[in-house]
């Protein structure tokens, strides 16, 4: 069921907040994909929120998987994790970043989820016999879904992400639901943005307009009309080519957007609002004249500008030719470097090489300020990991692990400590030659290696009990995050655990486990006593990280890179 329009509610403030009803602001892209449309989505809710705004997000992925958990870095980027165990869309992680509000299950819903859930109610009976077709059925789903993130999340605004392109097969059953849903709910309930691409040609050095004239038309084909256009552009857009846009596509002047690349995530927000962004969506969704408060990012901005000064972080993994496959990691260790007053150079160190003593590779491991091995699954490349960590510890050089990371410390140092290079993890021990005492990490409980793939880890939020005086204690001491009983919640993604029988053997060599889930004990962060800061946690406290907030391991590990 679509609910009723909203009425226009009085409101004196300048800010209005809606009437029951929440407004839809729904973004599609055209002419090609990585345009920006997770940023552009996030930006958007970041005005709004700073008006004084309730903002939720969600992102509508039209592939068949159920989700991205199964899927390669290669097709999808990094999976980023809910406190409600959702994994989802790297573009989840912009959302939570610009807008400062954890996302959930509600967020996500893929084409694979929708079909799976008409189906299964069609197996129950639910439909008392009938043809199932995908109008309306798959629609309704998908509008019912929409509704439901809006109503169990209390947002004031409900900002929509389509993935794909205008155009693609996978994606016709959501833009006919959004065609039905600005239908059904009307203008002043639903705002559609259109984000498309300017090309630059070399050869008569221009942009051109044409194949944005292209994806509207597309648009119009299936009676979707956009309220603002965004126009993706390396270049500074002429106003004759903005004007253009607005003549040829039938948008209002002021409503094309020039989307130019800038310099940082801080100015995105800004350069947004410069050309009015929450005025235009306040007059048509009946929210009054909407004046956002972005000193905040204007705050980040400044930080941003005045941090020249480099500081070179490795990142030693096996996606090293894929930035979305780190994502949340990267943003992490930029805002802690900008916090300490230092701008975050990523070198990418493939983890292979080393494992094969590349010297190019090592030189530029070397030439690094500190260490950072993130998470991961599968054995290739563990070795050159494993042997990056013992760079780390023997030569003082600040490290951070992340769940995987954080294996490979404990795995190091075992080895080294205890005198026996065959101690491993079971995850690595793939035709069982290794006697279960070796693993210095095994399966956690309920885990094996047969178990289906999906949704079947140790996911989302988990509690963290600290122990005093360590430097986990010490980075979260001063932080919002850590509870009156030295808690500290994070999120996880793993199906292996540090093996608790070898705990007293590594303490007694100086390894520290300095954080434990307090119900079974499951290690949590390990450290090494001694060491300026070497220290790998099981959760992954990179998608905890703010723009204007960062998250406090990676402070503590930048400000020791920093020194």
């Amino acid at each position: 069921m679509i609910p009723p329009k909203a009425t226009k509610k009085a409101d004196k403030s300048k800010n209005k907040s809606p009437s029951t009803s929440p407004r839809y602001i729904i973004t599609t892209g055209g002419v090609c994909s990585s345009l920006g449309k997770g940023i552009a989505t996030a930006s958007m809710g970041a005005i709004l929120k700073a008006c004084g705004l309730k903002v939720f997000v969600m992102k509508l992925d039209p592939y068949l998987n159920v989700d991205p958990g199964t899927m390669s870095p290669f097709q999808h980027g990094e999976v980023f994790v809910t406190d409600d165990g959702a994994e989802t869309d790297l573009d989840l992680g912009h959302y939570e970043r610009f807008i400062d509000t954890p996302m959930s299950q509600l967020s996500t819903i893929t084409t694979g989820q929708v079909y799976s859930s008409v189906l299964a109610r069609e197996r129950r009976g639910d439909f008392l016999g009938g043809t199932i077709q995908i109008v309306p059925h798959i629609t309704d789903a998908i509008k019912d879904r929409m509704i439901r993130a809006a109503e169990e999340s209390g947002a004031d605004v409900m900002m929509v992400e389509i993935g794909g392109t205008v155009g693609d097969i996978e994606g016709e059953p959501f833009m006919e639901a959004l065609r039905q849903f600005k239908s059904d709910l009307g203008p002043e309930r639903v705002f559609h943005v259109h984000l498309t691409l300017l090309p630059y040609l070399k050869g008569s050095k221009e942009l051109k307009t044409k194949p944005t004239q292209l994806s509207v038309r597309e648009l119009r084909r299936i009676a979707l009309q956009p309220d603002m256009i965004m126009a993706r552009a390396d270049y500074k857009i002429p106003k004759e080519l903005l004007d253009k846009i607005s003549k040829f596509c039938g948008v209002a002047r002021e409503a094309v957007i020039p989307a130019q690349t800038v310099s940082s995530i801080y100015d995105v927000p800004e350069n947004f609002q410069k050309y009015k962004v929450a005025e235009i969506i306040g007059k048509q969704l009946e929210l009054g004249k909407l004046e956002p408060d972005m000193s905040e990012w204007k705050k980040g901005r400044e930080r941003h500008e005045k941090a020249v000064k480099e500081v070179k972080i490795a990142l030693v993994g096996k996606y090293t030719h894929l930035e979305d496959a780190y994502m949340s990691v990267i943003e992490a260790a930029k805002t802690a470097a900008v916090y300490n007053k230092r701008k975050a150079e990523i070198v990418w160190i493939d983890s292979e090489k080393l494992e094969q003593k590349d010297k190019e590779t090592w030189d530029e491991l070397k030439d690094c300020d500190g260490i950072i091995v993130p998470g991961g699954f599968g054995i290739r490349g563990i070795e050159g990991k494993i042997a990056a960590a013992k760079y780390a510890r023997t030569n003082k050089i600040p490290y951070l692990g992340l769940c995987l990371g954080a294996q490979i410390l404990a795995i190091e140092f075992a080895r080294s400590k205890l005198k026996d290079p065959k101690l491993t993890s079971e995850e690595f021990d793939e035709e069982g030659k290794v006697p279960k005492s070796k693993y210095v990490v095994h399966f956690l409980p309920g885990q094996h290696k047969g178990r289906a793939k999906g949704g079947t880890l140790r996911l989302g939020a988990y509690q963290c009990k600290l122990k005093k005086g360590t430097l986990a204690y010490l980075a979260y001491k001063d932080s919002d995050q850590l509870g009156d009983d030295d808690t500290i919640s994070e999120r996880h993604r793993h199906r292996y655990e540090f093996n608790n029988s070898l705990r007293k053997k590594l303490e007694e060599k100086g390894l520290i486990f300095s954080g434990e889930w307090p119900e079974t004990k499951l290690m949590e962060i390990v450290e090494i006593k001694g060491h300026p800061f070497m220290l790998g946690s099981q959760f992954h406290p990179e998608f905890k990280s703010r723009p204007h907030r960062p998250q406090p391991l990676f402070n503590a590990f930048m400000r020791t890179v920093v020194g």
